[in-house]
């Protein structure tokens, strides 16, 4: 169940104006949320150190440790606790590959259409945060939407709550943007 919005602007408000003590309580009340979008992404990940309270926790410790970080409401919030699990994900799959000592990389060619299931802490996990940050510079809104859908695990209906739009509208922005990072990817070379 989704925290109340008024209740979380207030404290987000708050939290801008420098009150810690309120983005503790933002973390604290959206904790659960956070840690059912870990669970989703990890789903699956047996044998991992990173499981989601890990997960929900190095998320926290980004989004804490960043004197800059500014939300200005619960959209905000969420695409940067994306953006923070996001960067934690990445992190570790660079950590077990570096552990593989090269492993076997290879080209990532293909991106689904629903995400049942998890992200892969993979090569493909990082073919994909190259991919996204070469959308993000071609397109920041395209970028939102799947860091929003992959890297929080929300659905097309919740991230078009979140971010005030159509439902059709955050369709079409992740076809587009899915038709980007496939061809992205595909471009990529194997390493």
């Amino acid at each position: 169940m989704m925290a109340d919005t008024n209740d979380i602007t207030i404290l987000l408000d708050a939290a801008r104006g420098g009150d810690r003590g309120a983005l503790d309580n933002v973390l604290a009340t959206l904790y659960q949320e956070l840690h059912s979008m870990a669970r989703r992404q990890l789903a699956g990940q047996h044998g991992h150190t990173l499981d989601a309270t890990a997960l929900v926790h190095e998320a926290y410790l980004k989004l804490v440790g960043r004197r800059e970080a500014q939300f200005d409401d619960r959209a905000h919030f969420f695409a940067y606790a994306a953006s923070a699990m996001r960067s934690v994900v990445v992190d570790y799959a660079r950590q077990r590959l570096a552990q593989k000592r090269g492993g076997d990389l290879h080209r990532v060619t293909e991106l689904p259409e629903d995400l049942e299931g998890a992200l892969r802490l993979d090569e493909e996990m990082l073919g994909l945060d190259t991919a996204l940050t070469r959308l993000a510079s071609v397109d920041a809104r395209l970028a939102q939407v799947v860091e929003l859908r992959y890297f929080a695990g929300l659905s097309e209906l919740e991230i078009a709550a979140l971010l005030e739009r159509s439902e059709r509208s955050i369709r079409r922005d992740w076809q587009k943007a899915r038709l980007f990072l496939l061809a992205s990817l595909r471009d990529e070379p194997a390493g």
